[in-house]
């Protein structure tokens, strides 16, 4: 039995029948007012195990005191047609009864149990709010990411029908250039050949633009694939 005895502590016996006939059997104790035995005697059939509880009662345990408490189970086979359980043990002989004898042993928790007892008492409550209040789920994030993938994705698009406008902006005055360049050379003419110098020096800055505009979406890009 283990301790502490501040209250009723329950131990069970099995009771087994090996034979291939029925089996009568008895608890008794050498102190009846310190156990309570359920069931205390009974029929076993061939093959069949019953389980004996047995209760001691809550006592001051001393533990220079050794215990002398002891249990017997004895057992006969039952007689056809039984109908009296008290008149099969009077009338059994002694060579027909078999007894087994048990001696009760009491064992206190050390104290490293007590203190291993009260650290996963304290450690339970622990785990389970942590399970309670567990991270997060990740969907807010995943919200934020994706309103950021589709802001660049727009910003990208933009700048992608910025740079075929500045495109076709440069293609106009290159064409344009290029027509004022022939006139200029034809007619020899001072006045026009600067006039097409100047629209061939406009001609740069729709180019530098499309630089810049690609410079942007090589940066926008970078970062949604980051």
């Amino acid at each position: 039995f283990s301790g502490p005895f501040t209250d009723v502590v329950t131990t069970n016996l099995k009771l087994r029948n090996p034979s291939d006939r029925k089996v009568c059997f008895k608890v008794k104790t050498t102190a009846p007012r310190r156990y309570c035995v359920r069931p205390n005697s009974g029929i076993i059939d061939p093959g069949s195990s019953v389980i004996v509880s047995v209760m001691l009662q809550p006592f001051d345990y001393d533990p220079n005191e050794k215990s002398k408490h002891k249990f017997m189970v004895q057992t006969t086979y039952a007689p056809p047609n039984i109908t009296d359980m008290e008149a099969v043990w009077k009338e059994a002989k002694p060579d027909e009864l078999m007894d087994s004898k048990l001696r009760c042993v009491f064992e206190m928790p050390n104290e490293n149990d007590k203190l291993n007892d009260i650290d996963a008492s304290k450690v339970a409550p622990v785990l389970n709010t942590a399970k309670q209040d567990g991270p997060m789920p990740k969907s807010h994030s995943v919200s934020l990411n994706d309103t950021e993938t589709r802001k660049l994705m727009e910003e990208c698009k933009r700048l992608q029908a910025e740079i075929v406008k500045l495109t076709d902006e440069n293609r106009h005055l290159r064409d344009e250039g290029l027509r004022l360049r022939k006139v200029a050379h034809s007619d020899k003419s001072g006045s026009p050949t600067a006039l097409a110098l100047r629209e061939n020096g406009s001609n740069s800055l729709p180019s530098l633009l499309v630089v810049i505009a690609a410079i942007f979406i090589g940066f926008f890009l970078g970062k949604f694939i980051l």
